[in-house]
Protein backbone atom coordinates (compact mmCIF):
# COMPACT_ATOMS: atom_id res chain seq x y z
CA UNK A 1 0.00 0.00 0.00
CA UNK A 2 1.84 3.36 -0.96
CA UNK A 3 2.17 5.84 1.14
CA UNK A 4 -0.34 8.39 1.48
CA UNK A 5 -1.81 11.48 3.37
CA UNK A 6 -4.75 10.73 5.37
CA UNK A 7 -8.04 12.22 5.00
CA UNK A 8 -8.63 15.20 7.92
CA UNK A 9 -11.96 13.40 9.11
CA UNK A 10 -10.07 10.03 9.53
CA UNK A 11 -6.82 12.14 11.14
CA UNK A 12 -9.07 13.58 13.65
CA UNK A 13 -10.63 10.64 14.29
CA UNK A 14 -7.56 9.07 15.26
CA UNK A 15 -6.72 11.91 17.35
CA UNK A 16 -10.13 12.17 18.89
CA UNK A 17 -9.21 8.14 20.47
CA UNK A 18 -6.70 9.70 22.62
CA UNK A 19 -9.07 12.74 23.51
CA UNK A 20 -12.36 11.70 23.53
CA UNK A 21 -12.84 8.50 25.63
CA UNK A 22 -16.30 9.14 26.29
CA UNK A 23 -18.83 11.55 26.83
CA UNK A 24 -17.32 12.93 30.17
CA UNK A 25 -14.30 13.76 28.24
CA UNK A 26 -16.04 16.00 25.68
CA UNK A 27 -17.84 17.93 28.76
CA UNK A 28 -14.10 18.06 30.33
CA UNK A 29 -12.61 19.98 27.25
CA UNK A 30 -15.48 21.88 26.52
CA UNK A 31 -15.66 22.97 29.93
CA UNK A 32 -12.06 24.06 30.18
CA UNK A 33 -12.48 25.76 27.13
CA UNK A 34 -14.94 28.07 28.54
CA UNK A 35 -12.69 28.56 31.70
CA UNK A 36 -9.92 29.30 29.47
CA UNK A 37 -11.99 31.99 27.73
CA UNK A 38 -12.92 33.69 31.00
CA UNK A 39 -16.19 32.79 31.57
CA UNK A 40 -17.81 32.88 35.30
CA UNK A 41 -20.84 31.14 34.81
CA UNK A 42 -21.12 27.51 32.20
CA UNK A 43 -23.97 25.76 32.19
CA UNK A 44 -23.59 22.01 31.41
CA UNK A 45 -26.70 19.95 29.80
CA UNK A 46 -26.86 16.61 29.38
CA UNK A 47 -29.68 14.18 27.46
CA UNK A 48 -29.37 10.49 27.63
CA UNK A 49 -25.95 10.08 29.58
CA UNK A 50 -24.48 12.25 26.42
CA UNK A 51 -25.42 9.54 24.14
CA UNK A 52 -27.67 12.52 22.33
CA UNK A 53 -26.52 15.22 23.71
CA UNK A 54 -24.06 17.35 25.28
CA UNK A 55 -24.50 21.16 25.43
CA UNK A 56 -21.53 23.56 27.14
CA UNK A 57 -22.89 27.14 27.25
CA UNK A 58 -20.69 30.01 28.97
CA UNK A 59 -20.61 33.32 29.38
CA UNK A 60 -16.74 34.03 28.21
CA UNK A 61 -15.46 36.49 25.59
CA UNK A 62 -16.56 34.11 22.58
CA UNK A 63 -15.25 33.52 19.25
CA UNK A 64 -14.55 36.02 16.04
CA UNK A 65 -16.76 34.92 12.96
CA UNK A 66 -13.29 34.80 11.25
CA UNK A 67 -11.70 32.58 14.00
CA UNK A 68 -14.35 30.24 13.69
CA UNK A 69 -13.64 28.38 11.14
CA UNK A 70 -9.70 28.17 12.62
CA UNK A 71 -11.44 26.80 15.60
CA UNK A 72 -12.66 23.51 14.50
CA UNK A 73 -9.66 22.87 12.58
CA UNK A 74 -6.56 21.07 14.28
CA UNK A 75 -3.61 22.40 15.61
CA UNK A 76 -5.40 25.83 16.01
CA UNK A 77 -5.61 27.64 19.09
CA UNK A 78 -5.28 30.91 21.10
CA UNK A 79 -3.23 29.21 24.22
CA UNK A 80 0.20 29.12 22.61
CA UNK A 81 1.99 30.62 20.23
CA UNK A 82 5.75 29.53 20.75
CA UNK A 83 8.00 26.92 22.48
CA UNK A 84 8.71 29.41 25.30
CA UNK A 85 4.71 29.34 25.35
CA UNK A 86 4.40 25.70 26.03
CA UNK A 87 7.26 25.59 28.70
CA UNK A 88 5.30 27.54 30.92
CA UNK A 89 1.71 26.81 30.01
CA UNK A 90 -0.75 28.08 32.64
CA UNK A 91 -3.97 27.48 30.62
CA UNK A 92 -6.26 24.44 30.83
CA UNK A 93 -6.39 23.72 26.82
CA UNK A 94 -3.12 24.21 25.00
CA UNK A 95 -3.02 21.27 22.35
CA UNK A 96 -5.77 22.46 19.54
CA UNK A 97 -6.88 19.33 19.05
CA UNK A 98 -10.23 18.90 21.32
CA UNK A 99 -13.15 20.82 18.79
CA UNK A 100 -11.58 19.18 15.69
CA UNK A 101 -11.46 15.75 17.52
CA UNK A 102 -15.21 16.04 18.58
CA UNK A 103 -16.15 17.54 15.43
CA UNK A 104 -14.97 14.19 13.56
CA UNK A 105 -16.89 11.65 15.89
CA UNK A 106 -20.61 13.60 16.46
CA UNK A 107 -22.86 16.26 14.80
CA UNK A 108 -20.92 19.31 16.73
CA UNK A 109 -22.55 22.76 16.03
CA UNK A 110 -20.10 25.77 17.64
CA UNK A 111 -21.86 29.22 18.01
CA UNK A 112 -20.58 31.58 19.68
CA UNK A 113 -20.72 35.99 19.60
CA UNK A 114 -18.33 38.23 20.94
CA UNK A 115 -18.38 41.49 22.48
CA UNK A 116 -18.52 44.15 20.18
CA UNK A 117 -19.73 41.92 17.16
CA UNK A 118 -23.44 43.01 15.88
CA UNK A 119 -24.65 39.15 15.32
CA UNK A 120 -23.39 35.67 16.53
CA UNK A 121 -22.74 33.22 13.95
CA UNK A 122 -22.66 28.93 14.31
CA UNK A 123 -20.03 26.77 12.47
CA UNK A 124 -20.17 22.96 11.64
CA UNK A 125 -17.71 20.87 9.98
CA UNK A 126 -19.25 17.96 7.54
CA UNK A 127 -18.18 15.92 4.97
CA UNK A 128 -14.64 14.05 3.92
CA UNK A 129 -12.69 16.77 4.21
CA UNK A 130 -14.41 18.62 7.58
CA UNK A 131 -15.18 21.61 5.21
CA UNK A 132 -16.84 24.18 7.59
CA UNK A 133 -19.98 26.31 7.19
CA UNK A 134 -21.06 29.33 9.06
CA UNK A 135 -24.28 30.77 9.43
CA UNK A 136 -25.97 33.56 11.23
CA UNK A 137 -27.81 32.91 14.46
CA UNK A 138 -29.32 34.46 18.15
CA UNK A 139 -26.94 33.78 20.68
CA UNK A 140 -25.60 36.14 23.17
CA UNK A 141 -22.07 36.95 24.50
CA UNK A 142 -20.04 33.77 24.46
CA UNK A 143 -20.12 30.42 23.50
CA UNK A 144 -22.04 27.49 23.35
CA UNK A 145 -21.53 23.93 22.07
CA UNK A 146 -23.58 21.22 20.92
CA UNK A 147 -22.45 18.07 20.56
CA UNK A 148 -25.22 15.26 19.12
CA UNK A 149 -24.68 11.50 18.67
CA UNK A 150 -21.71 10.96 19.78
CA UNK A 151 -19.80 8.39 17.72
CA UNK A 152 -22.23 8.08 15.38
CA UNK A 153 -20.06 7.44 12.68
CA UNK A 154 -17.84 5.15 14.51
CA UNK A 155 -20.04 2.50 15.79
CA UNK A 156 -17.18 0.33 17.13
CA UNK A 157 -16.45 3.43 19.59
CA UNK A 158 -20.16 3.44 20.46
CA UNK A 159 -20.60 -0.02 21.37
CA UNK A 160 -18.19 0.18 24.23
CA UNK A 161 -20.44 3.07 25.68
CA UNK A 162 -21.89 2.08 29.31
CA UNK A 163 -25.48 2.66 30.42
CA UNK A 164 -26.63 6.27 30.54
CA UNK A 165 -26.51 6.13 34.45
CA UNK A 166 -23.13 5.50 34.31
CA UNK A 167 -22.00 8.00 32.30
CA UNK A 168 -23.66 10.17 33.62
CA UNK A 169 -22.14 9.18 37.08
CA UNK A 170 -18.96 10.05 35.18
CA UNK A 171 -19.78 13.83 33.92
CA UNK A 172 -21.51 13.96 37.33
CA UNK A 173 -17.64 13.12 39.04
CA UNK A 174 -16.32 15.26 36.79
CA UNK A 175 -18.44 18.61 36.92
CA UNK A 176 -17.97 18.33 41.28
CA UNK A 177 -13.89 18.07 40.50
CA UNK A 178 -14.30 21.33 38.04
CA UNK A 179 -16.26 22.85 40.96
CA UNK A 180 -13.72 22.44 43.12
CA UNK A 181 -10.87 23.98 40.58
CA UNK A 182 -12.70 27.15 40.45
CA UNK A 183 -14.75 28.22 42.67
CA UNK A 184 -15.11 31.59 41.41
CA UNK A 185 -17.00 30.44 38.48
CA UNK A 186 -21.04 29.66 38.55
CA UNK A 187 -21.50 25.64 37.47
CA UNK A 188 -25.16 24.17 36.47
CA UNK A 189 -25.35 20.54 35.43
CA UNK A 190 -28.55 19.50 33.94
CA UNK A 191 -29.56 15.96 32.94
CA UNK A 192 -32.58 15.54 30.66
CA UNK A 193 -33.82 18.77 31.52
CA UNK A 194 -33.59 18.67 35.07
CA UNK A 195 -31.21 20.59 37.03
CA UNK A 196 -28.51 17.85 39.00
CA UNK A 197 -25.79 20.15 40.40
CA UNK A 198 -25.92 23.92 40.63
CA UNK A 199 -22.72 25.59 42.48
CA UNK A 200 -23.48 29.75 42.80
CA UNK A 201 -19.72 31.14 42.13
CA UNK A 202 -17.97 31.99 45.47
CA UNK A 203 -16.28 35.71 46.03
CA UNK A 204 -13.49 36.24 48.54
CA UNK A 205 -11.85 33.72 51.10
CA UNK A 206 -15.42 31.97 51.68
CA UNK A 207 -15.16 28.54 50.19
CA UNK A 208 -16.65 26.83 53.09
CA UNK A 209 -20.23 26.62 50.98
CA UNK A 210 -18.89 25.16 47.38
CA UNK A 211 -16.43 22.28 49.88
CA UNK A 212 -19.89 21.49 51.67
CA UNK A 213 -22.15 21.56 48.39
CA UNK A 214 -19.27 19.46 46.69
CA UNK A 215 -18.06 16.65 49.34
CA UNK A 216 -20.65 16.80 51.78
CA UNK A 217 -21.06 18.62 55.17
CA UNK A 218 -19.64 15.16 56.99
CA UNK A 219 -16.63 15.76 54.92
CA UNK A 220 -16.44 19.58 56.17
CA UNK A 221 -17.20 18.63 60.01
CA UNK A 222 -13.87 16.84 60.42
CA UNK A 223 -11.84 19.56 58.23
CA UNK A 224 -8.03 20.14 58.44
CA UNK A 225 -6.44 22.95 56.65
CA UNK A 226 -2.84 22.96 55.82
CA UNK A 227 -1.07 25.59 54.00
CA UNK A 228 2.71 24.93 53.70
CA UNK A 229 5.28 26.40 51.39
CA UNK A 230 8.84 25.66 50.32
CA UNK A 231 10.64 27.85 48.11
CA UNK A 232 8.33 27.93 45.10
CA UNK A 233 6.29 25.05 46.16
CA UNK A 234 3.04 25.95 47.86
CA UNK A 235 0.57 23.15 49.34
CA UNK A 236 -2.68 24.33 50.49
CA UNK A 237 -6.42 22.85 50.88
CA UNK A 238 -7.76 20.52 53.40
CA UNK A 239 -7.91 16.86 54.46
CA UNK A 240 -10.24 15.32 56.35
CA UNK A 241 -9.74 13.61 59.78
CA UNK A 242 -12.08 11.13 58.95
CA UNK A 243 -11.12 7.76 57.66
CA UNK A 244 -13.78 6.47 54.62
CA UNK A 245 -14.32 3.40 53.58
CA UNK A 246 -14.05 4.88 49.48
CA UNK A 247 -11.42 6.61 47.78
CA UNK A 248 -14.42 8.75 46.57
CA UNK A 249 -13.56 11.93 47.96
CA UNK A 250 -9.93 12.19 46.64
CA UNK A 251 -9.55 15.82 44.89
CA UNK A 252 -5.88 17.20 43.89
CA UNK A 253 -5.06 19.84 41.20
CA UNK A 254 -1.44 21.33 40.33
CA UNK A 255 -1.96 25.09 39.35
CA UNK A 256 -5.34 24.43 39.08
CA UNK A 257 -5.31 21.30 36.30
CA UNK A 258 -7.39 18.44 37.76
CA UNK A 259 -4.51 15.57 38.28
CA UNK A 260 -4.29 11.79 38.55
CA UNK A 261 -0.86 12.06 38.61
CA UNK A 262 1.14 8.47 40.20
CA UNK A 263 4.21 10.69 41.72
CA UNK A 264 1.45 12.89 44.03
CA UNK A 265 -0.94 9.95 44.68
CA UNK A 266 2.30 8.35 45.99
CA UNK A 267 3.15 10.40 47.89
CA UNK A 268 -0.22 11.17 49.74
CA UNK A 269 -0.18 7.39 50.12
CA UNK A 270 3.11 7.73 51.64
CA UNK A 271 1.70 10.47 54.00
CA UNK A 272 -1.20 8.85 55.34
CA UNK A 273 0.93 5.83 55.88
CA UNK A 274 -0.17 3.88 58.83
CA UNK A 275 -2.43 6.05 60.09
CA UNK A 276 -5.28 4.23 57.80
CA UNK A 277 -6.38 0.76 58.95
CA UNK A 278 -7.19 -1.74 55.67
CA UNK A 279 -9.56 -0.98 53.74
CA UNK A 280 -9.65 2.73 54.95
CA UNK A 281 -9.21 5.41 52.52
CA UNK A 282 -7.85 9.50 53.11
CA UNK A 283 -10.52 12.34 51.79
CA UNK A 284 -8.67 15.50 50.78
CA UNK A 285 -8.88 18.28 48.64
CA UNK A 286 -5.17 19.30 47.81
CA UNK A 287 -3.93 22.30 45.48
CA UNK A 288 -0.37 22.06 44.51
CA UNK A 289 1.05 25.59 43.22
CA UNK A 290 4.42 26.25 41.07
CA UNK A 291 6.04 27.75 38.79
CA UNK A 292 5.15 27.02 35.51
CA UNK A 293 8.12 26.64 34.16
CA UNK A 294 9.03 23.82 36.58
CA UNK A 295 6.40 21.39 35.42
CA UNK A 296 5.54 19.92 31.65
CA UNK A 297 1.98 19.65 31.52
CA UNK A 298 2.16 18.44 27.53
CA UNK A 299 2.70 14.70 28.58
CA UNK A 300 -1.02 12.89 28.19
CA UNK A 301 -3.38 13.87 25.73
CA UNK A 302 -6.30 14.16 28.05
CA UNK A 303 -3.56 16.28 30.49
CA UNK A 304 -4.02 13.48 33.40
CA UNK A 305 -0.53 13.69 34.01
CA UNK A 306 2.42 15.92 34.48
CA UNK A 307 5.83 15.86 34.67
CA UNK A 308 8.03 17.74 37.47
CA UNK A 309 11.63 18.97 36.70
CA UNK A 310 12.15 18.18 40.43
CA UNK A 311 10.50 15.29 40.94
CA UNK A 312 12.05 13.98 44.14
CA UNK A 313 11.73 17.66 46.04
CA UNK A 314 7.94 17.99 44.57
CA UNK A 315 7.13 14.40 46.17
CA UNK A 316 8.65 14.64 49.76
CA UNK A 317 7.20 18.08 49.69
CA UNK A 318 3.47 17.03 49.31
CA UNK A 319 4.20 13.50 51.83
CA UNK A 320 5.99 16.00 54.77
CA UNK A 321 3.49 18.90 54.47
CA UNK A 322 0.74 16.40 54.42
CA UNK A 323 1.65 13.84 56.98
CA UNK A 324 2.81 16.71 59.34
CA UNK A 325 -1.01 18.61 59.51
CA UNK A 326 -2.19 14.83 59.73
CA UNK A 327 -0.13 14.24 62.81
CA UNK A 328 -1.68 16.91 64.10
CA UNK A 329 -5.34 16.11 63.75
CA UNK A 330 -6.69 13.17 65.99
CA UNK A 331 -6.10 11.04 62.27
CA UNK A 332 -4.62 7.67 64.07
CA UNK A 333 -5.35 7.58 67.20
CA UNK A 334 -6.23 4.03 68.34
CA UNK A 335 -9.12 2.68 69.40
CA UNK A 336 -9.42 0.95 73.17
CA UNK A 337 -7.05 -2.25 72.10
CA UNK A 338 -9.09 -6.13 72.63
CA UNK A 339 -6.27 -6.65 74.36
CA UNK A 340 -4.91 -4.74 77.29
CA UNK A 341 -1.39 -5.49 78.09
CA UNK A 342 0.76 -3.25 80.39
CA UNK A 343 4.23 -3.88 79.77
CA UNK A 344 6.20 -5.03 82.59
CA UNK A 345 8.52 -1.79 83.56
CA UNK A 346 12.41 -1.86 84.88
CA UNK A 347 13.55 0.38 87.04
CA UNK A 348 15.58 3.74 85.73
CA UNK A 349 18.96 3.26 85.66
CA UNK A 350 21.72 6.06 86.27
CA UNK A 351 22.63 7.02 82.74
CA UNK A 352 25.37 9.30 81.51
CA UNK A 353 27.33 10.20 78.00
CA UNK A 354 30.00 7.64 78.40
CA UNK A 355 27.49 4.75 79.53
CA UNK A 356 26.04 4.76 75.90
CA UNK A 357 27.85 2.20 74.31
CA UNK A 358 26.98 -0.01 76.90
CA UNK A 359 25.11 -3.16 75.93
CA UNK A 360 21.21 -2.89 74.51
CA UNK A 361 18.85 -3.60 77.06
CA UNK A 362 16.79 -6.95 76.78
CA UNK A 363 13.68 -5.29 75.71
CA UNK A 364 15.63 -3.64 72.67
CA UNK A 365 17.12 -6.51 71.10
CA UNK A 366 13.79 -8.92 70.45
CA UNK A 367 13.97 -10.47 74.09
CA UNK A 368 10.56 -10.25 75.53
CA UNK A 369 9.44 -10.73 78.84
CA UNK A 370 5.96 -12.81 79.10
CA UNK A 371 2.58 -10.77 79.47
CA UNK A 372 -0.03 -11.73 81.63
CA UNK A 373 -2.99 -13.93 80.63
CA UNK A 374 -6.07 -11.87 78.82
CA UNK A 375 -9.27 -11.94 80.95
CA UNK A 376 -12.38 -13.90 79.70
CA UNK A 377 -14.08 -10.28 79.21
CA UNK A 378 -10.87 -9.45 77.14
CA UNK A 379 -11.07 -12.56 74.81
CA UNK A 380 -14.61 -12.03 74.06
CA UNK A 381 -13.93 -8.97 72.85
CA UNK A 382 -11.87 -10.50 70.58
CA UNK A 383 -13.73 -13.19 69.85
CA UNK A 384 -16.12 -10.82 68.38
CA UNK A 385 -13.47 -9.37 65.98
CA UNK A 386 -12.54 -13.00 65.26
CA UNK A 387 -15.99 -14.08 64.21
CA UNK A 388 -16.46 -11.65 61.28
CA UNK A 389 -13.68 -13.57 59.61
CA UNK A 390 -13.44 -17.41 61.00
CA UNK A 391 -16.91 -19.59 59.60
CA UNK A 392 -16.51 -22.24 62.11
CA UNK A 393 -15.25 -23.07 65.27
CA UNK A 394 -10.93 -22.48 65.84
CA UNK A 395 -10.90 -26.23 66.89
CA UNK A 396 -12.16 -27.95 63.72
CA UNK A 397 -9.84 -25.23 61.26
CA UNK A 398 -6.91 -27.76 59.80
CA UNK A 399 -3.54 -25.67 60.65
CA UNK A 400 -1.49 -25.87 56.93
CA UNK A 401 1.72 -24.10 59.00
CA UNK A 402 3.27 -23.40 61.83
CA UNK A 403 1.79 -19.47 61.69
CA UNK A 404 -0.53 -18.01 59.58
CA UNK A 405 -1.94 -14.49 59.82
CA UNK A 406 -5.76 -14.19 59.95
CA UNK A 407 -6.69 -10.70 60.57
CA UNK A 408 -5.60 -7.22 61.51
CA UNK A 409 -7.79 -5.67 64.50
CA UNK A 410 -8.44 -2.21 64.73
CA UNK A 411 -4.74 -1.29 62.76
CA UNK A 412 -2.28 -3.25 65.66
CA UNK A 413 -3.29 -6.53 67.08
CA UNK A 414 -2.65 -9.54 64.45
CA UNK A 415 -4.18 -12.52 64.98
CA UNK A 416 -2.75 -15.77 63.79
CA UNK A 417 -3.06 -19.86 63.80
CA UNK A 418 0.17 -20.27 65.34
CA UNK A 419 1.43 -23.90 65.82
CA UNK A 420 -2.46 -24.79 66.44
CA UNK A 421 -3.35 -22.05 68.40
CA UNK A 422 -5.06 -18.37 68.05
CA UNK A 423 -2.38 -16.02 68.78
CA UNK A 424 -2.93 -12.45 69.40
CA UNK A 425 0.57 -10.03 68.96
CA UNK A 426 0.57 -6.40 69.79
CA UNK A 427 2.47 -4.83 66.58
CA UNK A 428 3.23 -1.47 68.37
CA UNK A 429 5.97 -2.66 71.03
CA UNK A 430 7.19 -4.51 67.90
CA UNK A 431 7.91 -1.68 65.74
CA UNK A 432 9.21 0.27 68.56
CA UNK A 433 11.67 -2.34 69.25
CA UNK A 434 12.25 -2.88 65.61
CA UNK A 435 13.42 0.93 65.15
CA UNK A 436 15.69 1.33 68.74
CA UNK A 437 17.46 -2.19 67.22
CA UNK A 438 17.90 -0.28 64.26
CA UNK A 439 19.47 3.12 66.03
CA UNK A 440 21.56 0.77 68.04
CA UNK A 441 23.22 -0.55 64.98
CA UNK A 442 23.32 3.61 63.63
CA UNK A 443 20.70 4.70 61.55
CA UNK A 444 21.63 7.51 58.52
CA UNK A 445 19.98 10.40 59.18
CA UNK A 446 17.10 11.72 57.30
CA UNK A 447 17.27 15.10 56.28
CA UNK A 448 13.42 16.86 56.68
CA UNK A 449 12.12 18.97 54.01
CA UNK A 450 10.44 21.13 56.11
CA UNK A 451 12.66 22.01 59.08
CA UNK A 452 10.49 21.41 62.63
CA UNK A 453 10.52 24.62 65.17
CA UNK A 454 9.57 22.74 68.44
CA UNK A 455 9.42 24.88 71.80
CA UNK A 456 10.91 23.23 74.79
CA UNK A 457 11.01 22.86 78.50
CA UNK A 458 14.16 24.06 80.26
CA UNK A 459 15.21 20.57 80.76
CA UNK A 460 14.88 19.30 77.74
CA UNK A 461 16.66 21.92 75.70
CA UNK A 462 19.44 21.43 78.07
CA UNK A 463 19.76 17.45 77.70
CA UNK A 464 19.65 18.36 73.73
CA UNK A 465 22.67 20.44 74.38
CA UNK A 466 24.56 18.12 76.89
CA UNK A 467 23.97 15.46 74.56
CA UNK A 468 24.53 16.73 71.27
CA UNK A 469 27.41 15.16 69.79
CA UNK A 470 25.29 11.35 70.50
CA UNK A 471 22.22 12.54 69.37
CA UNK A 472 24.16 13.70 66.07
CA UNK A 473 25.79 10.25 66.13
CA UNK A 474 21.74 8.58 66.32
CA UNK A 475 20.93 10.90 63.44
CA UNK A 476 19.37 13.80 64.82
CA UNK A 477 20.46 17.40 63.68
CA UNK A 478 19.28 19.75 66.26
CA UNK A 479 19.98 23.60 66.53
CA UNK A 480 18.87 25.76 68.86
CA UNK A 481 16.52 28.69 67.11
CA UNK A 482 15.60 30.52 69.29
CA UNK A 483 15.18 30.54 73.52
CA UNK A 484 12.89 28.01 74.51
CA UNK A 485 12.68 26.70 70.67
CA UNK A 486 14.80 23.90 69.03
CA UNK A 487 14.89 23.24 65.44
CA UNK A 488 15.35 20.31 63.95
CA UNK A 489 16.50 19.24 60.60
CA UNK A 490 17.03 15.62 60.67
CA UNK A 491 15.76 12.80 61.98
CA UNK A 492 16.61 8.98 62.54
CA UNK A 493 15.82 7.00 59.03
CA UNK A 494 13.46 4.68 61.42
CA UNK A 495 11.51 7.40 62.70
CA UNK A 496 11.42 9.21 59.57
CA UNK A 497 7.54 8.51 59.09
CA UNK A 498 6.81 10.02 63.04
CA UNK A 499 5.71 12.73 64.58
CA UNK A 500 8.93 14.16 65.81
CA UNK A 501 7.14 16.50 68.15
CA UNK A 502 5.61 13.88 70.16
CA UNK A 503 8.62 11.60 70.76
CA UNK A 504 11.31 13.79 70.83
CA UNK A 505 10.55 16.27 73.66
CA UNK A 506 9.57 13.52 76.26
CA UNK A 507 13.14 11.14 74.82
CA UNK A 508 15.07 14.59 76.24
CA UNK A 509 13.37 14.21 79.09
CA UNK A 510 14.40 11.36 80.19
CA UNK A 511 18.21 11.03 78.42
CA UNK A 512 19.63 11.45 82.03
CA UNK A 513 18.05 8.25 82.93
CA UNK A 514 17.69 5.11 80.42
CA UNK A 515 18.01 6.67 76.42
CA UNK A 516 16.51 3.33 75.02
CA UNK A 517 13.70 3.12 77.81
CA UNK A 518 12.93 6.74 77.66
CA UNK A 519 12.99 6.10 73.50
CA UNK A 520 10.25 2.69 74.00
CA UNK A 521 8.48 4.76 75.99
CA UNK A 522 7.85 7.60 73.66
CA UNK A 523 7.67 5.05 70.72
CA UNK A 524 4.32 3.47 72.41
CA UNK A 525 2.53 6.74 73.32
CA UNK A 526 2.44 7.53 69.53
CA UNK A 527 -1.00 6.44 67.77
CA UNK A 528 -0.04 4.47 65.28
CA UNK A 529 -2.06 2.42 62.77
CA UNK A 530 -0.20 -0.59 60.73
CA UNK A 531 -1.16 -1.58 57.81
CA UNK A 532 -1.55 -5.35 56.60
CA UNK A 533 2.14 -5.85 54.65
CA UNK A 534 3.41 -4.20 57.85
CA UNK A 535 2.21 -5.98 60.21
CA UNK A 536 3.24 -9.18 58.46
CA UNK A 537 6.79 -7.88 58.39
CA UNK A 538 7.28 -7.07 62.16
CA UNK A 539 5.90 -10.50 62.63
CA UNK A 540 7.98 -12.35 60.05
CA UNK A 541 11.05 -10.54 61.04
CA UNK A 542 11.10 -11.87 64.54
CA UNK A 543 13.25 -15.02 65.30
CA UNK A 544 11.26 -18.04 66.57
CA UNK A 545 12.04 -17.72 70.05
CA UNK A 546 10.82 -14.05 70.11
CA UNK A 547 7.39 -15.09 68.51
CA UNK A 548 6.93 -17.40 71.05
CA UNK A 549 7.41 -14.50 73.72
CA UNK A 550 5.34 -11.77 71.86
CA UNK A 551 2.64 -14.08 70.55
CA UNK A 552 -0.34 -14.15 73.47
CA UNK A 553 -2.80 -17.47 73.58
CA UNK A 554 -6.45 -16.73 73.15
CA UNK A 555 -8.50 -19.90 74.45
CA UNK A 556 -11.63 -19.89 72.45
CA UNK A 557 -13.05 -23.64 73.12
CA UNK A 558 -14.83 -22.14 76.05
CA UNK A 559 -16.38 -19.24 74.45
CA UNK A 560 -17.25 -21.24 71.40
CA UNK A 561 -18.82 -23.99 73.37
CA UNK A 562 -21.28 -21.78 75.37
CA UNK A 563 -22.29 -20.06 72.10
Amino acid sequence: MPIRILPARLANQIAAGEVVERPASVVKELVENSIDAGANRIEVDIEKGGHRLIRVRDNGGGIAKEELTLALSRHATSKIASLDDLEAIMSLGFRGEALASVSSVSRLTLSSRTEGASEAWAAQAEGRDMEVKLSPVAHPVGTTVEVHDLFFNTPARRKFLKAEKTEFAHIDELVRRIALSRMDVALVLRHNGKVMRQYPALRGDNLDARLGAVCGQDFCRHLLALDNQHQALRLWGWVSEAPRNHPDLQYCYVNGRMMKDKLINHAVREAFGGRLAEGQHGAYVLYLELPANQVDVNVHPAKHEVRFHDARLVHDFIARALADALAQSGLGEEPAPIIDAPRPKSAPAPWSAPAMARPASPRATGQYSPSPAPSRQQVSEALDAFARWQPVPAAERPIAEPSQPLHLEAGRWLLLSHKGRLVAVDLQPLAARAAIAQLQKGAAAQPLLLPVNLPLEPSQLAAATQYQAQLAAWGLDLHQASPGRLLVRAVPAPLRDLDVAQWLPPWLGALDKDPWDALEEALLALPRRFRWQQALALWQDLPPDAQEQAARVLDLQPLLESH
